[in-house]
């Protein structure tokens, strides 16, 4: 009798409970809850993407479908006893398709492909844009042969939203055997920010090369605070000979939009995202 009871008293308990359930549910659907809209940011209703497709009017953009990464050159050379430098050239050959980060890892190999030495860093690239990366100081006792890179974790983004590439440059280049003093050979030119954009950070980097175009020396300084419609010079000392005659000096500047940090602020009313 006691145990139908106590049943009873259950059963009523948990009708009040799905009875005020369904009260307060009804009252946050019909009174609290926010529609779900074509502008709210979420892939809802029957949205194929985020408030487009669908019930919605705005179209949903085409998959990037981005083509890998190029590598069109890897080279190493001596920077000290024991130690190389070691550079990339890549190219991305999308047009729409920039990646605002990936991984890299630069590794130097015996003839047989043993790995001797690695670095590994990040960066970015722009559609059809064609950059290098450095890795200074690698160490091994044994001679490297070759050298190889490895890129992953690529994070694609459609290159829309911005008003206008990186316009920023170097003029006035040049190199030069120390004739006097302390090195062996400097570089210097003149970075210009012909952009809209006030940069926190760009980073030069130069390629010396010989007659038949290999690589015989690499530097890079990192330029600070460099507003729009500035310039500002530099010099990259070579402190100690390297083999070769250079013939060929390239130079160029990595300019990141990609990432809000590097804007001090923007000239005008120019927005970069």
């Amino acid at each position: 009798m006691a145990g139908s009871r106590v049943l009873k008293q259950g059963m009523i308990v948990s009708g009040y409970i799905v009875f005020f359930a369904t009260i307060l549910f009804g009252v946050y659907y019909f009174f609290i809850r926010v529609a779900p809209t074509c502008t709210d940011g979420k892939q809802n209703q029957n949205e194929i993407g985020i408030d487009c497709g669908g019930i919605c009017t705005n179209q949903c953009e085409p998959p990037l479908n981005a083509k890998d990464i190029v590598t069109r050159e890897v080279a190493f050379m001596s920077s000290d006893r024991n130690s190389y430098d070691v550079l990339a050239r890549i190219y991305n050959p999308n047009d729409v398709a920039g990646a605002s980060q990936f991984s890299y890892t630069l590794t130097l190999r015996d003839a047989a492909g043993t790995p001797l030495a690695q670095q590994s860093g990040t960066s970015f690239i722009l559609p059809q844009e064609t950059k290098y990366l450095f890795e200074f100081h690698l160490a091994t006792q044994a001679r490297p042969t070759k050298a190889t890179i490895e890129i992953s974790q690529v994070v694609w983004e459609r290159f829309q939203g911005y008003t206008e590439r990186p316009r920023v440059m170097v003029t006035q280049q040049a190199y030069e055997r120390i004739q006097s003093g302390p090195g062996y050979g400097v570089a210097t030119g003149l970075v210009v920010n012909e952009s809209q954009y006030d940069f926190r950070s760009l980073l030069v980097k130069v390629v010396l090369r010989d007659v038949v175009g290999k690589p015989l020396a690499i530097n890079s300084t990192e330029m600070l605070t460099m507003p729009s419609k500035s310039q500002r010079d530099f010099r990259l000392v070579w402190p100690a000979a390297f083999p070769g005659e250079v013939k060929n000096v390239e130079m160029f500047v990595d300019a990141d939009i990609y990432h809000s940090e590097n804007f001090i602020k923007q000239s005008s009313s120019v927005t970069p995202f």
